[in-house]
């Protein structure tokens, strides 16, 4: 990755030929071309050379999963989102617990908007945290945590005034990750999402392969008894989740928020914005954040100083980021004037794109 020693420079030309001959075995051979062969050997080896326990047999027996989506209502909306073993779940809490707050007029200032989004991340998210995992090893009751009586139970201990602590619902940092939707002429929607995780993942990379590893077992917990305590054939939870916005049971948006442990915070901070404050998928996609975690507010510095002292009134302790908090992508497809309208990003890389 370091060609002669040195980082790329931009305008460099990044060639990994072992990759691109990786891809093309896919291309001809499905699924078997990566998971048994000379692909898997090859990542088996390395990942022994450094003390790892893996064996071509774990690779062979991997087998994807068709799941069947979770939704909520919002706003007359149906919100789609992945099922557990990912925090699609935590998205889906968030919104309805903010749909019982009257959040599209000026019943409440940018400051209460951004603190009852914070409040309701941090009921949600002891729910994610300390509930979900792999649902083949520990289900998840999606119909009780999507319930009006636990949004509404959540809401009566949310106070306008004061932020409160994290030990309150007692019960990881944000990672690389890339997000992408397209809708052809026909109205068909695709919501994608895909990320190593960390930068470059776990950093291992297959010599012969050129295929670089990712390090979502970093998602398991170490605690016995955990949903999400590391077990073998067991997958880890994680946090991708491509999000799709159905009205009357007809796509009308495939959006999704990068950002690691933000991206369920970052799905209902934007359709907070779209669908709330009527604000179009661009300006949606640019308006400020804030992400309740660890026991802090994280805030970006497009949040108002003003907002900023208010919510530490409340008592949220403030941190001010460096960089900005997650990156959206979105295509609103307006059917009744037959066009698509596209917002991409401006924290990160990306574009609207129409052809």
């Amino acid at each position: 990755m370091l060609p002669g020693g040195k980082a790329p420079q931009a305008g460099d030309t990044i060639r990994n030929p072992a990759l691109a001959r990786t891809l093309r075995r896919i291309g001809r051979e499905g699924r078997e071309a990566f998971y048994e062969g000379a692909v898997a050997r090859d990542l088996v080896n390395r990942l022994k050379e450094l003390g790892g326990l893996h064996e071509e047999e774990d690779f062979a027996a991997q087998r994807s999963q068709w799941v069947e989506p979770i939704h909520a209502s919002y706003r007359g909306y149906d919100v789609y989102e992945c099922p557990p073993a990912n925090q699609g779940l935590t998205a889906l809490m968030i919104l309805k617990t903010l749909e019982g707050y009257q959040l599209g007029g000026d019943a409440f200032t940018g400051a209460d908007r951004l603190h009852l989004i914070a409040e309701a991340t941090k009921a949600a998210y002891y729910i994610r945290d300390t509930k979900i995992g792999d649902p083949d090893f520990a289900p998840v009751d999606v119909a009780t945590y999507l319930s009006e009586e636990w949004a509404e139970a959540t809401r009566r201990q949310i106070r306008l005034d004061r932020a409160l602590p994290p030990q309150h619902w007692e019960g990881l940092e944000h990672k690389d990750t890339i997000y992408m939707c397209c809708v052809d002429r026909d109205g068909n929607a695709v919501s994608f999402i895909n990320s190593l995780f960390s930068s470059f993942g776990t950093g291992i990379m297959g010599p012969e392969s050129g295929v670089i590893l990712h390090n979502r077992g970093s998602g398991f917990r170490l605690t016995p008894g955990h949903p999400s305590a590391i077990a073998p054939r067991k997958r880890p939870f994680h946090t991708l989740i491509p999000g799709m916005l159905v009205k009357d049971g007809t796509a009308v948006m495939p959006f999704g928020v990068m950002g690691g442990q933000y991206q369920a915070v970052g799905h209902a901070t934007f359709l907070h914005y779209f669908l709330d404050r009527g604000l179009d998928p661009q300006q949606a996609a640019e308006g400020p954040r804030v992400f309740a975690y660890q026991g802090v507010l994280q805030t970006e510095h497009f949040v108002p100083e003003p907002v900023r002292a208010d919510l530490a009134k409340r008592g949220h302790v403030i941190e001010m980021l460096e960089v900005p908090i997650g990156g959206c992508q979105a295509i609103w497809i307006d059917r009744d004037r037959g066009v698509l309208i596209g917002g991409s990003e401006p924290r990160k890389d990306g574009m609207a794109l129409g052809y």
